[in-house]
């Protein structure tokens, strides 16, 4: 049943990257009509394709794929390429790519643990972490006035966390795109295969976090710690008057947290502050549950 699974999702794959691969084969022109037609790029604007190979460790035999791949939609408006499509297709291939790993790795693993697994490793800010890591970011063609901020503010963010921040850090998404897009890129150039697509990820994606070093977010360990101890658990939401949600534990005043971006990211901050001074109030042990996996 799973070897059937599997060669659905790969039949799948292959009937979507089949309009991609006819609209990058109509990319391809000869020397001769390039003189005579006009780029529809911006040559002072994109990237240094070679350093992006070389990052990447592949080598592209249509390079539109990868000028695509790197395309903010903000650039490509005027001639209809960006790296929106890419990164749907890229999307895919990753999730299938990583599913395949975690199935055989871990046979004993139940498939909510998978679940969340999968989700830790394919999600906004594991891929925004993937970007950084190898400074893909730099490459990124955007008109975007706000993302360069965004970028910049993650990365000095970044390090706080080790592996993942479990919602505590606002990832920008188009990292994330950028590299789901090379991934979606880097299939159809292979002509669909996953093996050169997984060894390109593979490396890519490390360190690919593992079953033990999984955690659950703050907001469920919190509730976790107030179910144990019966505890009245509220969180206050003031996120739209100061960009804030405050903790409150049998109606006293345990913590709060901020962020200007995301709500989520306040309550889960809220969350992880309480449990910070629920653990030295109370002397409540959380090392545990901090490292356990819910199914």
């Amino acid at each position: 049943m799973a070897a059937q699974t599997h060669r659905e999702q790969e039949e799948t794959l292959m009937i979507q990257t089949s309009a991609l691969t006819i609209e990058h084969q109509e990319k391809k022109i000869s020397p001769e009509q390039k003189e005579e037609k006009e780029d529809p790029y911006n040559k002072d604007s994109l990237p240094p394709l070679d350093e992006v190979e070389a990052i990447i460790k592949y080598k592209f035999k249509n390079e539109h794929l990868l000028e695509d791949a790197f395309t903010h939609k903000t650039c490509g408006a005027d001639n209809g390429s960006s790296y929106k499509r890419l990164e749907y297709l890229g999307d895919a291939v990753l999730n299938l790519l990583i599913v395949k790993e975690q199935f055989f790795s871990y046979p004993n693993l139940e498939p909510g643990v998978l679940t969340q697994l999968k989700s830790k490793n394919v999600d906004t800010e594991k891929l925004a972490r993937v970007a950084i890591k190898h400074g893909l970011e730099r490459y990124l063609r955007h008109k975007r006035s706000d993302l360069e901020d965004e970028i910049q503010r993650f990365i000095e963010r970044v390090n706080d966390y080790y592996l993942h921040s479990n919602g505590q850090l606002y990832a920008p998404k188009a990292l994330a795109d950028v590299v789901e897009s090379t991934i979606g890129a880097i299939f159809i150039d292979s002509d669909s295969s996953l093996d050169v697509v997984w060894k390109v990820v593979r490396n890519l994606l490390e360190p690919i976090i593992e079953p033990d070093s999984v955690k659950k977010n703050p907001v469920s360990q919190l509730i976790e710690v107030c179910h144990k101890k019966n505890f009245k658990l509220e969180f206050v939401d003031l996120w739209e008057k100061s960009s804030s949600i405050e903790v409150f534990i049998n109606e006293e005043f345990v913590g709060s947290g901020t962020n200007d971006s995301k709500k989520d990211i306040a309550r889960y901050r809220a969350a992880k502050n309480a449990l910070d001074n629920i653990d030295r109030g109370l002397n409540i042990s959380t090392s545990t549950m901090e490292n356990a996996i819910e199914d």
